[in-house]
């Protein structure tokens, strides 16, 4: 397992285990549909972009330079650095909100010590080594599995909801279903997964004369780590929105309004344990810290290969600072900025649905690029797009293209 399993475990990051819980609270099982059928759209999006690094021995900043206008590379490249640079402090207030269900210190003291370990971390270690550690604080995310199956579930209501999909043109469903979908299909997942299979391959040998030397041996075992990955991202989606649905909806809570009301939903799973309310707050918080850790460090890492690969610097996590001043520099940027947004009022949960909304809207043109490419005979050989891939993407592009105006629509009208 490499790139596939990591990009799927980072997208349920604590953006997403906030859209979901509050979609399961808000809307029932009315959007546990989305789950089951984002499945394969977000596998061909994924398994796209991997393909794209994969056979070009670059990231998706770096082909799009060589093949489209700078006006397209810049609008881009600010695209996914203004989109993860938003996530980015969503994610370190979600950490911070977290921890204080654990230890009664300032949010702001909170907000500085995760920005500041984050960083040290990401600029002082491999990531190779850092992601580890912090994938096996990523099974917290077990919880929301274990409590779907030890909680009485109405299943044949469960099984409907999944299988046929619910819809209603209403400001507030499009709203969350867009964050759904952009906390599902992400801009930082198309970027950082490209930039890793090239990290793979460079850490492989498979660069000869500067230019990757792959099979279609290779091209199969990237879609066996790619489909893995998605569809375990994509179960606990499922699990998420059904928990959320089950104990929240279901007992009167539509409204998420702060990382307490999104811990009781974990309550079952420790219910006939003494303090139960404070275990569930552990696993819960555990889960947050520990993915946004790992997720952080992927949204300023694909914004920092997207600027770099821009401007030809040289960009590597795996890279030394005083080799790659230009790479690093974006990271703490971002970073940085992303936590200064804690601190002008925003509600840190509210901050992460908003944020995967931002990404939904933003996920939009930049689908169009990678369908483009995926599917260019000049770019990718006997590698590009065959029908099911394009017929997937295309299909891709329309319904969140369509969500993302749907949503304006309403907006307005």
């Amino acid at each position: 397992m490499g790139p596939g399993l990591t990009t799927g475990a980072a997208d349920d990051d604590p953006s997403g285990i906030a859209t979901y819980s509050q979609t399961g609270a808000q809307f029932g099982y009315g959007q546990l549909w989305t789950a089951l059928y984002m499945l394969p759209f977000m596998t061909a999006v994924q398994e796209a972009c991997a393909r794209i690094g994969l056979v070009t021995g670059k990231g998706l900043a770096a082909v799009i330079k060589e093949h489209y206008s700078r006006k397209v590379l810049y609008a881009v490249v600010g695209l996914v650095v203004v989109a993860n640079t938003i996530n980015i402090g969503a994610d370190i207030g979600a950490m911070a909100a977290a921890a204080q269900l654990l230890v009664p210190v300032h949010f702001v003291v909170l907000t500085l010590f995760f920005t500041t370990t984050v960083l040290l971390l990401e600029i002082f270690t491999s990531y190779r080594a850092y992601s580890k550690i912090l994938k096996w604080l990523a099974l917290a995310l077990l919880a929301y599995p274990i409590t779907v199956f030890i909680i009485d579930q109405p299943w044949p209501t469960v099984l409907k909801a999944t299988i046929v999909p619910h819809f209603e043109f209403s400001f507030d469903f499009l709203f969350i279903i867009t964050g759904v979908f952009g906390t599902t299909i992400t801009p930082y997942m198309f970027f950082w997964q490209a930039s890793q299979e090239v990290e793979e391959e460079q850490a492989k040998g498979l660069f000869r004369d500067g230019k990757p030397r792959i099979g279609w041996p290779h091209i199969h075992a990237m879609r066996k780590d790619n489909n893995m990955g998605m569809i375990i991202s994509e179960f606990t989606t499922w699990c998420i929105l059904l928990v959320g649905a089950t104990v929240l909806h279901n007992s009167g809570v539509t409204d998420i309004k702060d990382a307490a009301d999104a811990a009781k939903a974990l309550e079952p799973l420790v219910h006939s344990f003494e303090h139960s309310g404070y275990l569930a707050k552990l696993i819960f918080s555990v889960g947050i810290i520990g993915l946004g850790m790992l997720a952080v460090p992927v949204l300023s890492g694909s914004a920092a290969y997207a600027v770099s690969e821009a401007f030809n610097w040289s960009a590597s996590l795996n890279l030394k600072l005083q080799k790659a001043y230009g790479f690093y520099a974006v990271i703490i940027v971002s970073t940085l900025i992303g936590l200064t947004i804690n601190f002008i009022g925003i509600d840190p949960v509210k901050a992460l649905v908003y944020t995967a909304v931002i990404n939904g809207v933003a996920a939009v043109p930049l689908l169009f690029l990678i369908v483009k490419i995926a599917a260019s005979d000049k770019i990718m050989g006997e590698y590009k797009s065959g029908w099911l891939s394009k017929t997937l993407l295309w299909i891709t592009f329309f319904i969140m293209g369509a969500a993302a105006i749907a949503l304006f629509f309403t907006t307005w009208s």
